[in-house]
């Protein structure tokens, strides 16, 4: 049994609040780069340039990729072997955010009550997906999330006889209304199957994968090229000026389904897509 003072995971969230806000993952950077030498739209090119401009604006003089800092997302993964001293996990994630965002001169973007809106002024609660796994180690990844690209997640509970192509149809369907809202170039994470709650879960799971990596299953792998390539060809654009750059990737995660059901999720990322990841 290893212990871990929470102390430490407080501290590495604090860090990890201004890195992922600052820093844009050198994948996505790479993707902009690519995206700009295959755009054939004028304005399309102009915007993208100015994404990468920004970008390593970001990254030289240390302030953030948005003016939206995000809902702060934390994932974790807690080895079973692990023994939490020092307090509680889920307050010192939360300290973690109030100093990161604090510290980072980053927006404070939470409300208390979802009707009542008062602004709980440091960024807190964070949401929180815990999942225990084998071993010693805790990994923690951040993932801001913006307003904009968030408030165009869909969900929507399929027959099973539609099969892929409802899921594709669905999927093109939910960026097509979304159009420049979530700040296109996007990242679109799908989840399949699980319930209600899970396939949400899956879909804003999925956005933590690397562009550029390929869906481990070559069925999931082809269906994400067809969703791309059909996102692509709706002809939103760069921040919804028109042009073949709607999407950099599609993101497919799933998990076993009801005989009756078919559970499909899109959450979408705006073009600062944030995330980055510690081990302790």
């Amino acid at each position: 049994m290893r212990e871990v003072n929470v102390a430490v995971i407080a501290a590495a969230i604090a860090e990890l609040s201004m890195d992922a806000n600052y820093n844009l993952g050198d994948d996505v950077y790479s993707a902009f780069k690519e995206a700009l030498v295959a755009e054939t739209s004028p304005v399309g090119k102009s915007v993208l340039a100015e994404l990468i401009e920004n970008a390593k604006i970001a990254r030289e003089e240390q302030v953030p990729l948005c003016q939206d800092t995000g809902y702060a997302v934390v994932f974790v993964e807690l080895g079973q072997d692990v023994r939490l001293v020092g307090g509680d996990l889920y307050t010192a994630i939360n300290e973690g955010v109030r100093k990161g965002y604090g510290d980072g001169y980053l927006r404070k973007s939470i409300v208390s009550d979802p009707l009542k809106r008062v602004n709980t002024m440091d960024n807190t609660p964070a949401v929180i997906h815990l999942e225990l796994v084998p071993g010693d180690r805790v990994k923690l990844i951040i993932a801001p999330k913006g307003g904009g690209s968030e408030n165009m997640s869909a969900v929507k509970m399929l027959n099973p006889a539609d099969g892929a192509k409802g899921v594709v149809d669905f999927v093109v369907e939910a960026v097509s209304k979304a159009g420049s809202n979530p700040c296109p170039p996007i990242l679109v994470g799908v989840g399949i199957g699980g319930t209600f709650e899970k396939v949400a879960y899956l879909a804003k799971k999925a956005l933590l994968r690397e562009v550029g990596s390929v869906n481990a299953d070559p069925f999931y792998s082809e269906l994400e090229n067809e969703i791309l390539t059909k996102v692509n060809k709706l002809g939103i654009g760069p921040q919804g000026y028109g042009g073949r750059t709607t999407a950099l990737a599609v993101f497919i995660e799933t998990y076993p389904a009801h005989i009756a059901s078919l559970p499909a999720a899109v959450n979408l990322n705006c073009h600062a897509a944030r995330h980055k990841a510690r081990v302790i």
